[in-house]
């Protein structure tokens, strides 16, 4: 019964399931993987290896594609793309010589490289936000480790945990040091102890995902913030830490990016806030008048020595 469905593409599914490419999943990504490919499996369960390495089957999948893109493009990309990654893993460690979904032309096309919290953000965010969520904001770490972050990674100074999730999306990431500031040491000392988890409800429970993202819509619904995202926090606080004098070797010591990320972020991101754009514009005025000073001065010394 257990290869009932050998040779199909819900065996390679059953078979993706078995790897350790598999296994380094999130907990968070395998349940989103599930989701997708019990969709896949129903429409092209009994699909045979010859059938999956046919263009008709490229072809097949695009088409529906185009269609569900239509009213939901981040979805259609989503699903096609994991259907890929098996696809991916079967031409190259399983039994199909070839992977069609190898390149698609994808429907969604977001950038939201000028979405970014600014200070007004932030403090109209801090005004209406409950001492959980001021959390998040203060230390520029994923939803997930967030949610997993113990008080015994808290030392009263600074914050120490391993990130969930490495630059390669492996399940290891690396291990990152938070120092506290002022306002997050506060925070966490006024937050009682309820669970070995730091983020827990008023019964004890540990956060939730869904909670969570709940909980985190409530708080910017009230501080009147729209069109931002909490993965948005991430290159915001690259971007205020930069902005505070940090380089880059401090800067992803904190948030776990690579080197190369974070000069991404950097790039994307410097331009929307004003704060360096008046800093600039300072020192740009502070040269001319400097300038100007000195070319008063060699002109009044050269009128007295005439």
């Amino acid at each position: 019964m257990r290869k009932r469905d050998a040779g199909t593409l819900a065996g390679l599914i059953r078979e993706f399931e078995e790897t350790s490419k598999w296994r380094r999943l999130a907990e968070s990504t395998k349940g989103e993987y599930r989701r997708v490919l019990t969709f896949w499996d129903a429409r092209y369960g009994t699909c045979p290896h010859a059938a999956l390495e046919d263009k008709a089957f490229r072809r097949d999948v695009l088409r529906w594609h185009d269609a569900f893109s239509a009213d939901k493009p981040r979805e259609a990309d989503n699903r096609v793309t994991i259907l890929a990654r098996v696809l991916s893993w079967a031409a190259k460690d399983g039994p199909l010589s070839v992977n069609v979904l190898d390149g698609f032309d994808r429907a969604y096309h977001g950038d939201r490289s000028e979405m970014i919290w600014l200070p007004e953000h932030v403090d109209a965010f801090m005004a209406v936000a409950e001492s959980e969520m001021r959390l998040a904001l203060h230390t520029g770490q994923r939803q997930g480790d967030l949610l997993r972050l113990a008080w015994n990674s808290y030392d009263g100074a600074r914050i120490t945990l391993r990130q969930g999730k490495s630059r390669r999306g492996d399940k290891l990431g690396r291990p990152v040091i938070v120092p506290c500031t002022k306002a997050l040491k506060a925070t966490l000392d006024a937050l009682p102890r309820r669970s070995p988890l730091i983020l827990t409800t008023k019964t004890g429970r540990a956060f939730k995902k869904r909670y969570f993202a709940e909980l985190w819509e409530k708080t910017c619904t009230a501080a009147g913030i729209a069109d931002l995202h909490f993965h948005d926090l991430r290159g915001t606080t690259v971007t205020m830490l930069f902005q505070a004098g940090c380089n880059l070797g401090e800067i992803v010591a904190i948030t776990g990016h690579s080197l190369r990320r974070a000069q991404e972020i950097l790039d994307k991101y410097l331009a929307r806030t004003s704060a360096m754009a008046d800093s600039a514009i300072a020192k740009f005025e502070n040269v001319l008048e400097t300038e100007f000073a000195k070319r008063s001065a060699n002109q009044g010394g050269q009128t007295d020595a005439k």
